[in-house]
């Protein structure tokens, strides 16, 4: 029986959402929780990208201790051989890669501007994916950016010959948001029969449908016989309205009508990490989390009108569609009221040993605490903000590995 996998893009694509960042170790920290979560894989970054290196090659470390347990970490290269060569040569462990390059008449003429054709496309992309394998590339997948505008008919020769050249899987990406989950669903399953591969679903939120047709999407890949594969980012952050979110994504496959039951979810997720992870994403961008937001928001279990209320606490079931423990709610929340001592980027080693009492931490001696205080101080420096109890005992856990990921030297 086919299944439907996530690809979690939200070190990728979310990062590139305009006048927000992450630190590097907030990225690990995000990789580190949707390896909890149980998620397939994580586009990690971009292996071209000279500030990024460190931090990727430190990630792959982690993956080959089994930090990141099955999680796959998967690198975004353009799809064009020096890209993938420069690629290699500075993330040389990478083993999972996404190439990406544009399919649509409106980007080939009027991006391109002339300087390729429709068949250089298809031979570009094709010379990418060879190098990629060439170079050692476990996993290939191809990206058509654009593919909700592409013809449908170039988008199967591009399949087509990305199968050729070794692809595993075509990305058809809905970059503008463009598709509805009728049109998607069409689509894709011409195009999956045609091809015959995986198909990867990544759409975008400009008219608001993106959870819908990705979730389409991968219905009709299944449909046609093949495995699916859905872009997420978590709070549904991204480029401009953001891209399917990840919590409603699988949400919606696990307890929506004529989903539910008939479509198979990757077994290893696991919804309890999903409080978790969110608050700490929505920390680490400085965005908050809607307070209407699926499965997370702080009215998604809230009832006030006397109907709903007296409903919800005759039978939950009256008014809601899943439970709130489900997701890893439920919990209390201590907040400090009294005197509290933090950790920044000027602590002391004595405010710093109270800190790590509380969260029992403890140190072989004065030295080691005071060489992860450094490292801790560095970590502070880079994300701007107060470090929550997660990242602290990371940096204590993987100390030599952290300074890796904070290391950051412009050329």
């Amino acid at each position: 029986m086919t299944k439907i996998y996530i690809i979690d893009v939200t070190n990728r694509d979310g990062v590139q959402t305009s006048r927000i960042c992450l630190s590097k170790l907030e990225k690990t920290m995000i990789n580190l929780y949707l390896s909890n979560m149980g998620i397939f894989q994580s586009e990690f970054g971009f292996p071209t990208t000279n500030h990024e290196v460190n931090y990727l090659n430190a990630n792959l470390k982690l993956a080959r201790m089994g930090i990141f347990g099955d999680l796959r970490l998967g690198g975004w290269i353009r799809a064009t051989d020096k890209d993938v060569k420069q690629a290699f040569r500075n993330v040389p462990g990478l083993e999972h890669v996404n190439l990406s390059i544009s399919t649509s008449d409106q980007m080939i003429l009027h991006k391109f501007k002339g300087k390729m054709n429709h068949a250089a496309v298809i031979q570009e992309m094709t010379e990418a994916v060879e190098t990629a394998r060439n170079h050692g590339a476990k996993t290939v997948g191809v990206n058509a950016e654009d593919a909700s505008r592409t013809r449908l008919e170039y988008l199967i020769d591009f399949g087509l010959a990305a199968k050729e050249a070794g692809a595993d899987r075509l990305r058809y990406c809905d970059t503008l948001g463009y598709d509805s989950p009728f049109t998607v669903y069409e689509r894709v399953k011409q195009l999956a029969q045609a091809i015959k591969m995986p198909i990867e679903l990544h759409c975008h939120n400009d008219l608001g449908m993106a959870v819908a047709t990705s979730v389409c999407g991968a219905m009709a890949a299944n449909d046609a016989g093949y495995d699916a594969y859905i872009n997420t980012c978590v709070n549904g952050m991204g480029e401009r309205a953001g891209n399917a979110d990840l919590v409603s994504v699988i949400l919606a496959l696990k307890y929506s009508s004529g989903v539910q039951g008939k479509y198979r979810l990757d077994e290893k997720v696991d919804l309890k990490m999903a409080w978790k992870l969110c608050k700490y994403a929505s920390y680490a961008f400085r965005v908050p989390i809607p307070i209407n937001q699926p499965g997370v928001g702080a009215n998604a279990f809230a009832h006030e009108s006397g109907i709903h209320a007296d409903g919800a606490l005759k039978d939950r079931r009256n008014y809601e569609l899943y439970d709130f423990e489900e997701l890893g709610r439920g919990e209390p929340e201590v907040i400090e009221t009294g005197r509290e001592i933090t950790v920044g980027e000027y602590s002391g080693i004595k405010g710093f040993r109270n800190v790590a009492e509380k969260l029992e931490i403890e140190f072989k001696n004065e030295e080691e605490a005071r060489k992860i205080l450094e490292l801790v101080r560095y970590a502070n420096v880079l994300n701007q903000k107060p470090l929550v109890e997660d990242e602290l005992r990371f940096i204590v856990q993987y100390p030599e590995i952290c300074r890796e990921i904070m290391a950051i030297s412009p050329p």
